[in-house]
């Protein structure tokens, strides 16, 4: 019989079941499709030389106005850095700063321990949050330079007293540091992922019963942060916080503060869910606190609102000022309000327009350029959303993960056809929505969504659309934010505390010099067979179609498995009501190289199928059209 062509369909296809999707992809691992052809993925280098604190969930790149410096936000629950080359600039805002002589001899130490406490009245620090001293002279056989500098606060004693970590240990028990200390406590963390509860403490005091449980969970959100460029500068705010702003200085030795607090601001709203930058030059602010006209200077602020959205003026003559949002009648600065959901969840530009997501509802706000500035017309009353950061862009048109289905808004709101439907929506943690997020990887036609299974309260999993060749693929990685190259030459991502550039290499790239580690990538297809499958078929050799250009191995190769079985489903052993084994499922695997003409093997059963796998460093490969040597071996088993 000659040898028979192994053509599959492009595309991962979970949604229906293995046998009816003949002829197609059924499961993969870090691979992606290439003119129909699928290829492994790209591996990653770490950029970064030092470790950031906590988890950085939110990443932006722009140049300086001189295009000397190409800067990354990095945002963490903890803190907040501005990324230069292999360097981390610690850019956190100062919650407050104490002095003498709240200060004063504020250290107590015991001896022989290297934990200290320190007394500072109405402190408000929480444990976590991070206070650097300065001005301290040695205490308890400590010497000053130990006391020095940043610490992270280990825990809160009471409202006037907590805990530091000291490198030495104290040689007395005593109380100093001299009446020239200063603390400068950062803005305090947030948690790294959401956290829901109905057990005792939960919720505000006195809810029921003295030692009761909550009826309803008390969910405590991550820290969002939401980060924004203007000119050199970035401006940054918490979800439900305030708005930051850092200027750019070539020593990156300042950090952010309070956009309320730099020359000029008035009326800048608080407790802001998100900040975006309209395409008119206007900073909104989407949720957020209300203008009042009537409350006191310079703040005018109301109450909270959701569904409000503000914008700061853009003057005709200086260009945009996200410090002035006092509406007037000789500036453009405004308010709106959004009609339908119970809350603003996420805001992107595209085309001439910023698509305004509520919880249940989608809306364009549009720039007129009249007196009224902006202009918000409803595009849908039903849709969904998973999340503040699961909206990507590409081309114009606009793509989103909601809580059951995808979509797709290109001048019309659409369900994004996918093959990968039940496979995401029936796996995943809707809980920690906060932390799910989307991106693109433009130089090969892909938007990428990374989202918790149903079992993990951290991301461990990804989706890609290929907007080009209309299909869906998918595997297993944890990465805590995302952007596409832009002026970075490669997409970068964080993980593990420290930054990657994707796309650079072959294989897992390690922090502090270590030897990069493989990349586990795969392709598993669904089954084929003979004669819709009346016949068994006896599989004889396969020759081998796969490419391993710039592999940097000096032997690349891929793990090739041919499995036979006799009914689709079937698992891998079959018994009788006495424990005799009926039928069996065969796998037969073989190393395949740039070398290797063919590949033997001898396996019989109804249906076949192929995977491809690699686990070895500095390979890469594609695969093309492998052939297979099998022919009809009649109808018994």
């Amino acid at each position: 019989m000659p040898l028979s062509k192994l053509t599959f369909k492009p595309g991962i296809n979970k949604d229906q079941t293995n046998y009816s999707n003949e002829g197609g992809w059924y499961d993969s691992q870090w691979i992606r499709f290439r003119n129909g052809y699928p290829e492994k993925m790209g591996g990653w280098t770490v950029e970064t030389i030092t470790p950031y604190a906590g988890k950085a969930r939110s990443l932006i790149s722009w140049v300086t106005q001189d295009g000397e410096y190409q800067l990354i936000g990095v945002s963490t629950n903890k803190k907040n850095y501005v990324n230069v080359g292999t360097q981390l600039y610690d850019i956190t805002p100062i919650r407050s700063t104490r002095t003498t002589p709240d200060t004063d001899n504020c250290f107590d130490t015991t001896n022989t321990s290297t934990t200290v406490n320190v007394n500072i009245v109405g402190h408000g620090a929480g444990a976590g949050d991070y206070v650097t001293f300065s001005g301290a002279t040695d205490v308890g056989g400590i010497l000053a330079a130990e006391l020095n500098k940043e610490f992270e606060i280990q825990t809160i004693v009471d409202s006037d007293n907590f805990t530091i970590t000291v490198s030495s240990a104290a040689t007395s028990t005593t109380s100093g540091g001299g009446a020239g200390i200063t603390a400068a406590f950062q803005i305090t963390v947030g948690p790294n992922v959401g956290q829901a509860g109905y057990g005792w403490g939960a919720g505000t005091w006195s809810r029921g019963t003295w030692g009761s449980s909550t009826t309803t969970p008390v969910y405590s959100p991550i820290r969002v942060i939401f980060q924004q460029s203007f000119n050199s500068d970035l401006i940054f705010n918490i979800r439900y916080s305030d708005i930051y702003y850092w200027a750019f200085t070539n020593a990156f030795n300042t950090r952010a503060v309070k956009l309320s607090s730099i020359g000029g601001a008035v009326a800048v709203p608080q407790e802001v869910t998100k900040i975006l930058f309209a395409s008119s030059g206007h900073l909104l602010a989407l949720g957020c606190t209300s203008y009042d006209a009537g409350a006191a200077s310079p703040d005018y602020l109301g109450t909270y609102d959701p569904l409000l959205i503000r914008w700061a003026n853009v003057d005709a003559t200086v260009g945009p000022q996200p410090e002035v949002w006092q509406p007037t009648a000789t500036n453009t600065a405004g308010f709106l309000r959004v009609k339908s959901g119970s809350r603003i969840v996420a805001g992107i530009n595209t085309r001439q327009e910023t698509l305004i997501f509520t919880d249940t509802s989608l809306s364009t706000l549009q720039f007129l350029g009249t007196a009224e500035v902006f202009g918000l017309t409803e595009i849908s009353q039903y849709i969904s959303i998973a999340g503040s950061k699961v909206v990507a862009t590409v081309n114009n048109n606009v793509y989103w993960m909601g809580k059951d289905k995808f979509y797709v808004y290109s001048g019309r709101l659409e369900t994004l056809p996918c093959t990968l439907t039940r496979h995401v929506f029936e796996d995943i943690n809707l809980d920690q929505e906060d932390i799910f997020f989307a991106s693109t990887i433009n130089e090969f036609n892909e938007v990428i969504w990374f989202y918790c299974s149903a079992n993990s309260t951290e991301i461990n999993r990804y989706v890609i659309y290929n907007h080009q060749s209309n299909i869906w693929y998918h595997g297993e990685l944890e990465r805590h934010a995302w952007m596409d190259k832009s002026v970075i030459n490669y997409p970068v991502a964080t993980y593990n505390s420290y930054v990657y550039q994707h796309e650079n290499g072959l294989d897992d790239g390690q922090p502090n010099g270590a030897s990069a580690q493989a990349i586990t990538s795969y392709i598993q297809s669904t089954d084929i067979d003979i004669d819709d499958g009346n016949r068994f078929m006896l599989t004889k050799r396969v020759i081998p179609d796969v490419t391993f250009t710039t592999s940097t191995a000096s032997n690349p190769e891929v793990e090739a498995t041919i499995g036979v079985r006799n009914f689709p489903g079937l698992a891998n052993s079959t018994n009788d009501v006495s424990g005799n084994t009926l039928m069996r499922e065969v796998i037969t695997t073989a190393s395949i190289n740039q070398y290797t003409p063919q590949v033997y093997v001898r396996a019989r059963g109804r249906q076949m199928n192929i995977k491809i796998e690699s686990n070895t460093t500095g390979t890469q490969w594609q695969l093309g059209i492998p052939r297979v040597d099998a022919r009809p071996d009649g109808r018994r088993n």
